[in-house]
């Protein structure tokens, strides 16, 4: 099986980042859209302008969810 090394994966930062930011050029409401995505994993919810959408698929919605919580709560 082929597998990717952790350098080689997007940080969920970075993912996060950009998508909000493709979102909010496009003139969506990147909170609301990026929640929409979280609590139902639809992909539709995220533009594909910048490769966003793209983006967003590499990473389990998990793992994002993890990341947001550590950064809300500041903790490692």
């Amino acid at each position: 099986m082929f597998r990717v090394s952790k350098e080689e994966m997007p940080q969920a930062k970075e993912v996060l980042l950009a998508a909000y930011q493709a979102l909010e050029e496009k003139g969506y409401n990147p909170i609301n859209q990026l929640v929409g995505y979280l609590l139902s994993g639809d992909p539709a919810y995220i533009t594909s302008h910048n490769n966003a959408r793209n983006l967003m698929r590499k990473l389990e919605r998990d793992e994002l969810l993890e990341e947001l919580l550590r950064h809300y709560l500041e903790v490692d």
